[in-house]
């Protein structure tokens, strides 16, 4: 119960009447200074968790971006609405439909002895499954340089005997290093895939090999 005949100092009302105006004003002074003291701590307010931020930049640097642009369509005449850039620069081949990018896949090129030749493709025939050999182009199968092998979903580029196909012994080269005697090595997967959508008719552009220059119908 609280009586009403104590001043806010706990002083009585006549009493506090009674002091001087400098020892009242000491009284409130040392009063309030209590109450601070005994007050409850207040309850901090809960930090937020700050952003995560990408790495800081030293002063005078420039930021560089990683990525790397991809190469535009080839500016070739298509019948079919296809078109494949063979680039040994990347070592992929990524194939347009319509101006839509909608396959890349890695390829072996071939190799600085047997190189492909740089130019513009059509695509003349498909061969579910064939064998490819040496012989046909002046080189015996029993020689150093010579083969006779097994080969599926082959498309074939050039009457000179460069196919895209189906190469599952070279696929970690592929996208690597140029292994072939010419032809574009890729997975069976991506062999398929090649076999089954890109038409007969279809150009195919090949840039920046050390094989010169190819002649259309060669």
């Amino acid at each position: 119960m609280t009586d009403r005949n104590l001043g806010p100092t706990g002083v009585s009302r006549r009493g506090f009447a009674r002091l001087g105006a400098g020892a009242a004003a000491a009284i409130v002074a040392a009063t309030a200074s209590a109450a601070v003291a005994g007050a409850a701590p207040t309850t901090p307010s809960r930090p937020t968790s700050p952003r995560p931020s990408g790495p800081s930049t030293p002063a005078g640097a420039t930021e560089t971006s990683t990525t790397v642009a991809a190469s535009p369509e080839p500016p070739v005449a298509t019948k079919t609405g296809w078109v494949a850039l063979a680039d040994d620069n990347t070592k992929q081949i990524t194939v347009w439909h319509n101006g839509e990018v909608v396959k890349t896949m890695p390829t072996s090129f071939g190799t600085n002895k047997h190189p492909t030749p740089n130019g513009t493709y059509y695509t003349m025939e498909k061969k579910r499954d064939m064998y490819m050999d040496s012989s046909t182009y002046g080189v015996p199968v029993d020689s150093p340089e010579g083969y006779r092998t097994y080969v599926e979903y082959a498309t074939r580029m050039s009457w000179s005997g460069i196919f895209v196909h189906a190469a599952p012994w070279s696929v970690n080269q592929q996208g690597v290093s140029n292994v072939s005697h010419g032809c574009l090595n890729v997975s069976t997967a991506n062999g398929k895939y090649f076999y089954d959508n890109f038409p007969i008719g279809s150009p195919i552009v090949v840039r920046n090999t050390v094989g010169g220059t190819y002649v259309q119908g060669s």
